[in-house]
């Protein structure tokens, strides 16, 4: 069994609560701190500090993932987005959605002046500074988001991604009830907590299981390194999970349970043939079309094109997309409808990146057009994104309302 301790103290001087772990030798102080405080930030700077003032730690381990590290570390990196890639890849929703995460971030700053993640940031800085380790310990956000949204259905994933979306793209200010919750977490959390604290299938993955992935980062670098003293900044709201699950004695190996809680669940077998089904159905109605007449049968492929093709056309006028984008939405989706490989989403957003190429100007707007409704048909590369948003959208709904319309007119003629 593992040598355990645990030296837990309420706070540290600055008022941010700590755990003191002692596992087989190596300490680790958990630092729990408020993502909008400043004295979260002066806390990791007196425990950083070089020289005597300093706590003497040989690694510093922060609540960040790769991509979110990178995020912090090089603000620059919009700069660099290649639209073209995000749109064939199909990771304009990832994209779009770091995006408002972004803006509620700069909204945060806006009112408070300070940066949420600051402490991260200085415990990154100051780390560096003194040839430290830096562990990045949570796990990747796509990761996070993607077994959360495999624990809902459909409807509920419509409900809350329209949910954040309003609540991220605000104008108003941040309320006392979302500070506190800033006090206790990080801003993933803040952003699903309305959601998550009364629903199972959001706290598992947002919360629980992060507190256990955590967890066994620690404790797999500890093993890998030997580690001497470690100080892990992390949000209070993890503190007394973390802690738990590193001091619990019949916990798995570290890496088992890393790799358990980095898998993705995939699609039922049902799920994956299902766009095929649909595109099956719809065919074999226009072939039985045909056979009872070929008026009916020219009937149905009307239907089709005109509601798919108005649907993704209406999505493209909506994101005030190019006009030549608008005509070639139209002419796109029915056709896209009819294979799941590619969208009108894809074909539209490709089009207006050509039609409409954002300048140098447009990505070094964009963190702050995104915080703004307007401002994200204003700027061009999130107008990209938008158009690609809505066209699929719109040709998603027009594949279901001209599919039972087709339907209905064939039943309709029995």
């Amino acid at each position: 069994m593992p040598d355990l301790q645990d030296d837990s103290t309420p706070a540290v001087a600055s008022g941010e609560p700590s755990r003191q772990l002692t596992l087989n030798g190596s300490e680790v102080q958990l630092l729990g701190t408020a993502h909008v405080s400043r004295a979260s930030v002066e806390q990791v700077q007196a425990l950083l500090a070089p020289g005597p003032a300093g706590a003497g730690f040989d690694a510093v381990a922060v609540e960040l993932c790769e991509s979110r590290f990178e995020a912090l570390s090089d603000p620059d990196r919009l700069h660099r987005l290649d639209l073209f890639t995000v749109i064939r890849e199909q990771r304009v929703y990832v994209v779009a959605a770091n995006l408002a995460l972004a803006a509620y971030q700069q909204r945060l700053a806006d009112q408070f002046g300070i940066e949420p993640g600051a402490e991260q940031r200085a415990a990154i800085q100051l780390a560096r500074e003194q040839g430290l380790p830096v562990l990045l310990v949570d796990r990747d956000i796509g990761v996070t988001l993607k077994r959360a949204a495999a624990n809902l259905g459909w409807w509920k994933r419509l409900n809350l991604f329209s949910g954040l979306l309003a609540g991220l793209l605000s104008r108003d200010e941040v309320t006392e009830e979302e500070i506190e919750r800033l006090k206790q977490g990080d801003v993933l959390e803040t952003t699903f907590a309305e959601f998550a604290q009364d629903r199972r299938e959001l706290y598992v993955p947002l919360i629980s299981e992060r507190d256990r992935f955590m967890a066994a980062r620690l404790r797999q670098e500890l093993k890998g390194h030997g580690y001497r003293r470690v100080l892990a900044v992390l949000g209070a709201g993890h503190l007394a999970g973390v802690a738990d699950h590193m001091q619990d004695p019949a916990a798995p190996d570290p890496a088992e349970t890393i790799a358990a809680l980095e898998q993705v669940p995939t699609p039922s077998g049902f799920w994956r043939v299902f766009p095929w089904l649909v595109v099956a159905v719809i065919l074999g109605v226009f072939a039985y079309g045909f056979t009872r007449s070929p008026e009916l049968g020219w009937n149905l492929v009307w239907d089709w094109v005109l509601i798919n093709g108005a649907l993704a056309a209406l999505g493209a006028a909506i994101a005030f997309a190019h006009p030549l984008t608008v005509l070639l939405s139209f002419f796109a989706a029915p056709l896209t409808s009819l294979n799941p490989t590619i969208g009108a989403g894809m074909v539209a957003g490709a089009a207006e990146l050509a039609l409409r190429r954002p300048s140098v100007g447009d990505f070094a707007a964009l963190r702050d057009d995104v915080t703004t409704l307007r401002g994200w048909w204003r700027n061009r590369v999130s107008h990209v994104l938008t158009v690609f948003i809505l066209v699929s959208l719109g040709s998603a709904v027009g594949t279901y309302v001209a599919g039972f319309r087709i339907v209905g007119r064939v039943i309709g003629a029995e």
